[in-house]
């Protein structure tokens, strides 16, 4: 691999913002310094005036391979993340079949192997009937178990309480949780049915999919891994009444052991979409922000952003789910569930930069230290001597605009068409590789599977 030498970089890692050179060997950090010019490299790159984060690692996406390659790949997926300054991913297992064996999952990890430009990793799914799969997980391999304690597509909702508990007790390694409870979805989907017909508002769905869904649910998941001592991770938190089940965390803060970081077993994550739109969008976008937890009433979108801020919830994610432009078309009810974000995740939150609502610090916090603590990922998440050169070179004096030309997603358009970010992203570097560089890319090597120190 080439040598890299980046100068004159505000380099915003572990709390704070400081001038300096980083020298990449070997896909790693080797040396950070003030005064590094001296040193020989295959390339250098003048990062001046620019701001130098650890890659976002993204905890939730669905990249759509095997089965569903009409809506994405992993391929083109990857390779939109790294453009938005994604180096890592974690995969969800509803692909078509569902990762319900350890030979399914493992088909994943091939694919990813010879296609990804980003890291990767992929959760081993769960469902009422796979248990003795499961168990059968090798998790220093494997980001994860996820469970969908609400409805799923194929074999994948877990409504079973006998099953619940013995996967509780028993997990090998980090659960990590969709939580809408099933009968309060079902009923008030029945309800509407009758009330409105075909003739349905969009904005419908927040009251279908409400805040007593959410917070009954995620209730239950906390409640059996407080019994079990369950290393639990609830996904995209879209009310205000699930944070106050939190505990104030430590992830991310570099003044607090990694023992003691391991003591909050139960942890959460907020979603940029729940943190950008709210329901009076829903007028504007229908079915394009049609997602599962539903994006709620403006007031839940402050109470996520103030439950990041002190530390309740633990990592920002996308939750990346593309469906075509002629499916997102159908009516409300045959419309499926989910929008494309991980291109932008990272511009978003330098929005949130620019209006002064986080700092830029912790932005990397919640995006790349903490979820390689919550996640224990070796060697990665931090810009640190002797770790994985993942890095990404933002310049918050030049503007994105999201437009179809400039769309990567293998769907072809986003919720955000027609914004402009006040914040670009320049350069990416995967695993010590420049993938991405002002719109070009560099896809003579793939990305690495990510490890745990489970």
């Amino acid at each position: 691999m080439e040598n890299i030498l980046i100068l004159n970089a505000q380099v915003v890692n572990e709390g704070r913002t400081i001038s300096q050179d980083i020298f990449v060997k070997n896909g790693f950090i080797e040396q950070l310094g003030t005064n590094l010019a001296h040193l020989t490299a295959d390339r250098i790159i003048d990062a001046n005036g620019q701001y130098l984060l650890p890659g976002v690692i993204d905890d939730q996406v669905h990249f759509r391979e095997p089965g569903l390659t009409h809506k994405a790949s992993i391929y083109t997926e990857a390779k939109a993340a790294v453009a938005g300054g994604v180096t890592s991913f974690m995969e969800m297992p509803n692909t078509v079949p569902n990762a319900l064996t350890q030979a399914l999952l493992e088909d994943k990890y091939q694919i990813a192997s010879k296609t990804s430009l980003a890291n990767y990793s992929f959760f081993m799914g769960a469902s009422n009937d796979n248990y003795d799969e499961v168990m059968k997980t090798i998790c220093p391999d494997v980001c994860g178990i996820k469970i969908f304690m609400g409805s799923s597509t194929g074999n994948m909702l877990v409504d079973s309480p006998d099953v619940l508990e013995k996967l509780f007790s028993t997990a090998p390694c980090l659960i990590a949780t969709h939580c809408e409870d099933e009968p309060t979805v079902r009923q008030r989907t029945e309800m509407f049915k009758e009330r409105y017909g075909d003739q349905v508002p969009y904005d419908i769905h927040a009251l279908i999919r409400n805040e007593e869904a959410c917070l009954k649910s995620s209730s239950l998941a906390v409640s059996l891994a407080q019994k079990y001592g369950t290393r639990l991770h609830i996904l995209h938190i879209s009310t205000g009444e699930e944070t106050s089940l939190f505990e104030i965390g430590s992830y991310g803060n570099s003044s607090i052991s990694d023992t003691e970081k391991q003591r909050k077993k139960i942890t959460s994550e907020a979603c940029v979409h729940h943190l950008w739109f709210d329901a009076e969008d829903y007028h504007r976008l229908g079915n394009l922000i049609k997602c599962n937890p539903a994006i709620k009433a403006p007031h839940h979108k402050e109470q996520i952003l103030q439950a990041v801020l002190d530390n309740r919830i633990d990592v920002i994610a996308t939750d990346h789910a593309p469906h075509t432009w002629e499916e997102k078309s159908k009516g409300y009810w045959a419309a499926p569930s989910g929008l494309p974000l991980v291109q932008h995740s990272l511009n978003i939150m330098l929005e949130f930069v620019a209006q002064g609502k986080i700092s830029l610090e912790r932005v990397v916090e919640k995006m790349s230290h903490a979820v390689a603590d919550v996640f224990r990922i070796e060697k990665r998440g931090y810009i640190r001597e002797g770790y994985w050169a993942d890095l990404v070179l933002v310049d918050l004096n030049q503007t994105t605009s999201v437009s179809k030309e400039n769309i990567l997603f293998k769907c072809g358009w986003s919720p955000l068409e027609g914004t402009t970010f006040q914040s670009k992203v320049t350069h990416t570097l995967v695993s010590g590789h420049v993938v991405y560089e002002n719109g070009t890319f560099d896809e003579s090597k793939q990305g690495k599977r990510l490890r745990f120190s489970h």
